[in-house]
């Protein structure tokens, strides 16, 4: 049963590495379907705006691609585990609170905690889609690989999931088409 808002028609659930094209992807198909019929949801946005209120922090400046963002990544990773811990939904009933679009984007899925509580709240509405991008592309895109950077143990299960959309030079054919995602979302092309 939904908690907040309105029931979406459509859940897609977007993961991929760092720099690999989640947000272009997205943006993409939301500019496709028009933004009146379908809702871009980012988890990291309430993450880190619980974050900074709770560390005194700059919310707008944890917003951008920042050295200022980057110097509190480990923690802001630390930290949001920690609440997902306690409260696997937390940040997830954020992002859908008034949402009224019947299609929903979100945009940065990162844990399995996040899709199996898309998926037991919103049951088969929900469907996952893997964007995958070659280390040279994520490089182009300003990826800088950190030794003793935090792994969830679950970001990396993220990437067993059915549907991925390659992204970059080198993967011109998308193994989940753009039109199975039009169809999934039911709007045709």
């Amino acid at each position: 049963m939904a908690p907040l808002g309105s029931v979406p028609r459509l859940v897609l659930l977007f993961s991929g590495k760092r720099k690999s094209g989640k947000d272009f992807v997205t943006e993409a198909l939301q500019s496709r379907l028009g933004a009146d019929v379908c809702a871009i949801l980012r988890l990291s946005g309430p993450l880190k705006e619980q974050y900074a209120q709770e560390h005194g922090l700059d919310f707008q400046r944890l917003l951008d691609a920042s050295t200022y963002k980057e110097s509190y990544r480990k923690d802001m990773i630390r930290w949001g585990q920690e609440k997902r811990q306690a409260d696997p939904g937390f940040f997830c009933r954020k992002i859908v609170e008034g949402v009224s679009q019947p299609i929903w984007l979100v945009s940065d899925t990162r844990r399995l905690s996040d899709i199996q509580w898309f998926q037991e709240t919103y049951g088969a509405v929900t469907q996952t889609v893997r964007v995958v991008a070659t280390e040279q592309s994520r490089q182009q895109r300003g990826w800088v690989f950190t030794p003793g950077e935090p792994l969830t143990t679950s970001a990396s299960q993220l990437s067993l999931q059915a549907c991925h959309l390659r992204s970059g030079p080198g993967h011109p054919l998308p193994l989940c088409s753009w039109s199975s995602v039009i169809s999934l979302a039911g709007c045709g092309e």
